[in-house]
Parts: C-alpha cells; structure tokens; sequence
C-alpha cells in the first residue's frame, strides 16, 4: 500500500518563515498535486511551503533571491555543516541579530552564511525579507513571539526533500522555460498592489505592473502547452487580470495586519488554474 503523504509520518513544515506564506491554504493547494503529475515546479519558491507538503519525486524550486537560493543549496548539500554553525549563534536577542544582519556574506564561507540566514529569517519581523539599495538585509528584530529555531530533525527532514530538486536563482521566465507536460507548476508571485507593495518586495526591484503582464503571457503558455498550474493572488485589480479565461476560486484567510497577532483581518486569496 502506498504511504499516505499527509499521514503524521510524511508531513513535512517548512524551515524558513515567509511574508505571505499560504501554509494556511495547504489544505486546498495540495489537491492539485495528484498521480498524474510526474514534477513541482514553483518559480518563487519563499519557504516552499507546498513542497515541502506535497514531497513530490523530482522538483524545481526557483527564485530571484540569491540569499534564498544559497541557503537551500547549502541544506541540500552539506547539511551537517549548516547545523554546526548554527549550533555556534548566540542565543536569540537583539545584540545577536544585529551582529549578524551586519555581517557582509562575502567574507563567510556557504554554510556560515546559510545559517545566518535562517536564523535573520526565523527572528526578524514577520518572516520579511527586504534590502535596502546596496542590498542588504535591513528588516528590523522581532524576536518576540517568533518561537526557537527548528528542531535539528526538520532540518534533516527538509535537507532529504532537497536532494531530489534543482535549484534556480533566476526569473521566473527562465524557470518557467524549462518546464514540460507531466508538470504542476505552482505561482505563488510577490504582489504588485499598490497598497502592500513596501513589506513585500524580494529586493529594490518590486514586481510591477509588467512582471504581472509577463506572468499572464506564461500563464497562456503553459495552458497551450498542456502543463498544468495553479496560481494564488490576493483579491485585486492584478488578479482580475491574472483569472481571466481561467478557473478560479476564491478563499477568505485569516492574516495578522502590520505583522501582530492582536490585528487580525480577514483577506481573500484568489487561487487560479488551467485544472
């Protein structure tokens, strides 16, 4: 009997917190992976929370964050150095985290920078990651309330899943170019409404207006192609543009405004797909 994939034993949490993560919609999204898919494919990767789910055969996870990128390059390769430095971080306090955000990463070596970057991720506001105009990280300290680093054994967990994907530091047309039938390409893109633009850009570079209409030539593209998708927007003027001709469905989700968990609203994602 073939293993259950959402039994306790499969499931798999992601290791990074992540600005608008849909972890709350997994129990939606994952029913679009089914035995007919042969590879995941997701072209802004975040904390991949969806694969890390879903645990498919063979994966691409791409992503114009470099710093994103090298980390889960390092996770997939040398795991046990990754855990190591971590292991040498001092504990969770504002000293600590502005020591380390101050680090230039060019003078560390790969694993060193990779645990920085979980532990910058894990401690900052709200899972953001933002850079200022020289690049560098410059989201400020939460620390309260974001909890303790993963246990060494989802790490582990999520290393295992790691060794069956190809990495892409690349835009999303790139990644999307080597995508064929048998393909679930999940699109989970940073928004470009006007009103949430600040705490969610990747980097100086946001993602326009033009981003969005290169993403809805792809999505005809792959739609002619045969390659399945599915595609998650919050309710806007962009998602008016991005749904139509296309099946969709609309799904209210509980989000904490401003990043505290006493503001909570409401908020409606639109998911999209050629299914």
């Amino acid at each position: 009997m073939t293993p259950d994939p959402w039994s306790a034993t499969h499931r798999c949490a992601p290791f990074l917190r992540w600005a608008g993560s849909k972890r709350r919609l997994l129990p939606v999204l994952k029913k679009y992976w089914t035995k007919k898919h042969n590879r995941y494919v997701e072209p802004f990767a975040g904390s991949a929370c969806l694969f890390f789910a879903v645990n498919p055969p063979k994966a691409i996870l791409g992503d114009l964050n470099p710093e994103l990128i090298a980390t889960y390059i390092e996770m997939k390769y040398r795991i046990d150095a990754v855990l190591k430095e971590l292991d040498r971080l001092g504990p969770a306090n504002k000293r600590e985290y502005k020591r380390l955000r101050s680090v230039d990463t060019s003078t560390i070596a790969p694993p060193a920078r990779a645990a920085r970057f979980i532990y910058l991720n894990r401690f900052c506001f709200n899972g953001i990651y933002r850079t200022n105009l020289q690049g560098r990280f410059n989201v400020p300290y939460s620390g309260y309330g974001c909890g303790e680093l993963p246990e060494p054994s989802l790490f582990r967990q999520c290393s295992r899943r790691l060794r069956k994907v190809r990495l892409m530091n690349a835009d999303f047309e790139k990644i999307l170019k080597q995508t064929e039938r048998g393909d679930l390409v999940y699109m989970d893109p940073p928004y470009a409404v006007r009103a949430r633009r600040v705490f969610r850009q990747y980097d100086p570079s946001t993602f326009t207006y033009e981003d969005i209409t290169r993403l809805r030539a792809w999505m005809e593209r792959l739609n002619a192609a045969k390659i399945s998708f599915i595609l998650s927007y919050a309710e806007s003027d962009e998602a008016d543009v991005l749904k139509k001709g296309f099946s969709h469905e609309m799904i209210a989700v509980r989000r904490n405004i401003a990043g505290f968990a006493t503001h909570r609203a409401w908020t409606n994602e639109i998911l999209i797909s050629n299914a």
